[in-house]
């Protein structure tokens, strides 16, 4: 049974969170603070935590910093926040995925099987990712129909294919493909994903699999 940790400091969400997830076959533990929410990750050993950042006492990026300095575990941010640098800061500090308050459970759910679904990969899995017509093998670096990367292609596909569903904030993926002194150079990425659209969607105007969310990064929709 997979384990949630809920952390928000509203009751009334708390506890429909708890409900809903509960119906769901989901273990659940709540946790009304940061404070909590670092006692309880340690001792409950959660399987995914969902963080809303606006705790009284401590900030939700403090406590994303306290669990990445010993857990990956997966981290779904709840945010009223509405501006891009915050859920970028979230992203960058740590965080999986985020959702913006109000939201829809459907939608909560759907991203909870995304980042659950990352954490059980398997090297066979790896090896049949559907893009459009085209099917990448990770594993042996090649895709059919005889599609020919560049090597900094190969680079950002990858990143993106090894966490399905996941928003990859544009500053990881140029901090892992280019360097950690190209992390404003976002032109690059433009251009690089064009070209991973010319090479593997169907329609690369209106991309089914390598989504821009815009201003934050890109994901790879399965």
């Amino acid at each position: 049974m997979t384990r949630v940790l809920v952390v928000d400091d509203e009751p009334q969400l708390l506890r429909a969170l708890r409900i809903n997830l509960v119906a769901r076959h989901y273990e659940v533990a709540t946790a009304p603070d940061g404070g909590a929410a670092l006692r309880q990750a340690a001792e409950f050993h959660p399987d995914l935590v969902l963080l809303d950042l606006g705790l009284p006492d401590l900030d939700g990026l403090d406590v994303i910093h306290g669990l990445r300095g010993w857990t990956s575990v997966p981290i779904i941010v709840l945010t009223g926040r509405y501006a891009h640098q915050d859920k970028i800061e979230a992203l960058d500090a740590g965080a999986d995925d985020y959702v913006t308050k109000p939201f829809n459970i459907e939608e909560l759910l759907a991203r909870i099987r995304a980042v659950t679904r990352r954490a059980g990969l398997h090297e066979e899995e790896l090896a049949k990712i559907q893009i459009g017509d085209h099917t990448v093998d990770l594993t042996a670096k090649t895709i059919s129909g005889d599609v020919r990367l560049t090597p900094t292609e190969w680079g950002i596909l990858e990143i993106l294919l090894r966490n399905p569903g996941k928003l990859v904030s544009q500053r990881h993926l140029l901090s892992e493909v280019w360097g950690s002194s190209h992390v404003k150079e976002t032109h690059y990425l433009r251009q690089y994903m064009a070209q991973l659209r010319k090479k593997l969607e169907r329609d690369p105007a209106h991309p089914a699999h390598l989504i821009t969310e815009s201003g934050m990064g890109y994901r790879f929709k399965p």
